[in-house]
């Protein structure tokens, strides 16, 4: 199957001030002390697509927003920064409008897209495993010396860039997934647990908050162990992370305001810690989340969310705008969930019978 990414281009459409962490868009939902707790993005939607078909399962497309780098091709960003793309693109334009091929050696096994930047991985025995393009401020993509533009006031990386990583047996072990969030990222491997790098502000990295710690050009990688499992699925909400064992819990940590992170508070987690509520003594197979909101998929066939639903999510079960504990969400007609999506201002599952 092939992969496309869309470097979450529509929200960086809008205003980029400071820093990679300090994402201020039109509506001030991000300011460079914190975050609000309702966040307001109707008219700024993201999509993302994943092609259906494909002759080759390594070959991989990008397309939308280009200028932060986060397409990987670096004469859509800057005139003569490297070979011209093939003809019939259009570079150098702040809109990719279609699918353009990513010219690779690597055979890419996961692609993952954050707020200006992207994650690839591939499953090879190299010590190199994943790579990074588009914005870097935090570090996001790790340690690089990022290209700086002082006009527009944030660091990137202009082509896919090698990630180090600080594996113990860098020979044998694959990388698994890959996941990215507003400005933090994880990596899923087989043997040797799961990576978080960037921004930490609310615990999302699975570490302890440091006050004023600086996320530009560090070298600081964390390693998460402790599950009771073996971790087989990661996904970046905005600011928060979900863990999912193979046990089927679910564990997750960062910022919580709006319940995403499913504690039965609204408090910030900096350490993964597993969910109740209505997922107690459920074997989850798939976790979502987008934004501030999250679903949770069983594997009777169940669906459950929490977090944001202030566009009404969640309201086959409540009509707050706000659930800090997973809630069973009952919908008659759609049959046995097999697969759920979140959106930043909605929600979509798969049934049994190929519907959605």
């Amino acid at each position: 199957m092939a992969l496309a990414a869309l470097a979450a281009g529509a929200r960086l459409g809008r205003r980029l001030s400071g820093s990679g962490s300090e994402l201020r868009p039109g509506r001030g939902h991000w300011t460079a002390a914190g975050r609000s707790r309702s966040p307001r993005e109707a008219d700024t939607p993201v999509f993302q697509y994943v092609g259906e078909r494909a002759a080759r399962a390594d070959r991989i497309f990008v397309w939308g927003f280009s200028f932060s780098g986060a397409l990987g091709v670096p004469t859509f960003v800057l005139p003569g920064a490297g070979p011209e793309p093939r003809s019939g693109s259009r570079p150098r334009r702040r809109i990719q409008p279609v699918p353009y091929r990513l010219e690779l050696d690597q055979k890419i096994s996961s692609a993952a897209c954050g707020y200006g930047f992207t994650l690839l991985s591939s499953r090879t025995k190299d010590v190199t495993k994943v790579w990074g393009m588009g914005l870097n401020k935090d570090s996001q993509l790790g340690f690089h010396r990022s290209r700086k533009d002082t006009t527009r006031g944030y660091e990137y990386v202009l082509e896919p860039s090698p990630v180090p990583l600080p594996l113990d047996r860098p020979q044998e072990t694959q990388v698994l997934q890959v996941s990215c969030g507003r400005a933090h990222s994880l990596i899923l491997t087989d043997s040797e647990g799961v990576f978080s790098m960037g921004n930490n502000s609310y615990g999302q990295c699975g570490r302890s908050v440091i006050e004023n710690e600086i996320y530009s050009e560090s070298h600081k990688i964390t390693r998460l162990q402790d599950f009771e499992g073996q971790v087989v699925q990661v996904v970046c909400g905005q600011d928060h992370s979900l863990f999912l064992t193979d046990k089927g819990e679910v564990y997750s940590c960062g910022w919580g305001a709006d319940g995403q992170t499913g504690l039965g508070h609204y408090n910030v987690t900096s350490v993964p810690t597993k969910l109740g509520g209505d997922l107690a003594g459920v074997h989850v197979v798939q976790v979502a989340t987008y934004g501030d909101c999250c679903l949770a998929v069983s594997a009777e066939g169940g669906l459950f969310g929490w977090g944001n639903s202030e566009y009404l999510q969640l309201a086959s079960v409540t009509d707050s705008t706000q659930v800090n504990v997973p809630r069973c969400l009952p919908f008659p007609g759609v049959g046995t969930v097999k697969q759920a999506a979140c959106g930043g201002t909605g929600c979509a599952v798969l049934n049994d019978k190929q519907q959605n």
